[in-house]
């Protein structure tokens, strides 16, 4: 294989991921983009098509799928499927997120895990890759419940974790109380205070400022020096984004920061539009408090509409940021935005624009930044709380926020540059899958065939 051309030989290692991960269309999708973006990269630098590196780089090191069964208030007993898939140590211990969805399936995973490779990757904090999780639904459980579970769900994880080799995180409906329980069980089974082993913890054992936020303020970090290459910048523009979870709320926090009117967003039930620009702290007492729906939003605030028909990407905006779940963004949805102006348009949640929506936005100039960049802040600040728990340091709201901000900076010089190498100025899904690849790529070679 080694003299075939870059072009054939993508095709032929995509076609060993269809034949050995049948029924997985999330997965497919994720390495169908990362290996034809790397097509340039192979052309001009043979030496990585080595040892048959792609190839490897493709299949995850360890997947675990395990059994979780747990009591209900009422003593009935419930079982559920756990999932960690550990693709990548070639930088460091795998990390990335645990999420509890119902409808969570090892493809998803698996595919979560692939993006975590090179998202880790460009923060150059070494870390390697790996996400996790269960179908779960932790709504409507009482705290005894979702506590029990995560006690099952850690007694069989556990033996596969530890500070130097997997740091899980928080992620969907995984939050601060998941964490917290999740970490009580390690501790208690592994007898030893490892506060590096979960990231995403309470503050006064061992979180980070700034972590609940990082992963919002990143990517409107990351839209700002987006805009700063041709001399723009948020303040005065028209944002819209998709869902109303953390990484939205802080992304909207973040946004009207630096001067922008965030006029839209959304959830399950539909979205809110609010000329006035969206008032924050109404929005996190809804959802963060009450847990409610965005139509209370309405009810609460004159001028502002609700409406459960169509989408939020109907608004026009000069910024688009879907912050909700994979796929939401669809090829009819990315014409709407082209039509009505958009500027640009960045992924705070993983892989949310379908690769119809992306073909759309790169044709029409909109720049794209994807989410393995441009919502890279939430890893880069559990990779800095990792830093504080072996330092046993703790830094300040101020300070962490800081560090994440000149890591998003340099993410997004690093896909600049590698974009402009490989002939494509302006193409962050080249830059961020080309700088990221070329990390663990390098690391690969150096560490041999393992």
């Amino acid at each position: 294989m080694m003299s075939v051309d870059a072009s054939s030989r993508v095709e032929a290692v995509y076609a060993e991921v269809l034949r050995r991960n049948p029924g997985e269309p999330e997965f497919h999708q994720a390495v169908r983009e990362v290996l034809h973006s790397l097509e340039p990269v192979l052309r001009k630098c043979p030496q990585y098509a080595d040892a048959n590196l792609v190839e490897r780089l493709v299949e995850p090191e360890r997947q675990v799928i395990f059994r979780v069964p747990w009591t209900d208030d009422a003593g009935e007993v419930h079982v559920n499927r756990g999932y960690r898939v550990q693709f990548s140590s070639a930088l460091g211990p795998y990390k990335g997120g645990l999420r509890f969805v119902p409808q969570l399936s090892l493809g998803t995973v698996k595919f979560l895990a692939f993006e975590q490779i090179f998202k880790n990757a460009l923060t150059g904090l070494g870390i390697g890759a790996g996400k996790g999780g269960a179908d779960f639904d932790p709504k409507g459980r009482s705290d005894a419940e979702v506590m029990r579970f995560c006690q099952s769900f850690m007694t069989e994880l556990h033996r596969h974790l530890g500070e130097h080799t997997d740091v899980p995180a928080g992620d969907i409906n995984v939050g601060a109380r998941e964490i917290g329980y999740l970490f009580g069980q390690y501790k208690r089974l592994a007898n030893r205070y490892e506060a590096g082993v979960l990231t995403g913890k309470g503050i006064g054992w061992g979180g980070s400022h700034a972590r609940t936020e990082a992963t919002g303020y990143g990517t409107v970090h990351f839209v700002q020096e987006m805009l700063g290459t041709r001399g723009e910048e948020l303040d005065g523009l028209r944002v819209v984004l998709s869902g109303s979870g953390n990484v939205s709320l802080f992304a909207v926090e973040k946004a009207q920061a630096l001067g922008a009117q965030v006029v839209a967003c959304s959830d399950s039930s539909g979205y809110v539009v609010d000329e006035a620009g969206l008032d924050l702290d109404l929005l996190k007492e809804i959802k963060l408090e009450r847990r409610g729906r965005l139509d209370t939003y309405a009810e609460a605030r004159a001028g502002a509409r609700f409406s459960s028909r169509g989408s939020v990407y109907d608004v026009p905006c000069d910024v688009a940021l879907p912050c909700a779940t994979q796929n939401e963004l669809r090829e009819e949805h990315a014409l709407g935005l082209v039509k009505n102006g958009v500027k640009v348009v960045a992924e705070g949640a993983n892989m949310p624009c379908t690769p119809d929506a992306v073909a759309v936005l790169r044709e029409a100039g909109v720049r794209y930044g994807p989410g393995k960049a441009a919502n890279a802040g939430g890893v880069a600040t559990s990779a800095l709380e990792m830093r504080q728990n072996a330092a046993r340091e703790s830094w300040t709201f101020s300070e962490a926020e800081a560090r994440l901000a000149v890591v998003m900076r340099g993410i997004h010089a690093d896909c600049v540059t590698a974009a402009e190498e490989f002939g494509t100025p302006d193409d962050y899904v080249l830059g961020a899958n080309a700088a990221g690849f070329l990390r663990v790529a390098e690391a690969m070679r150096d560490q041999g065939v393992v």
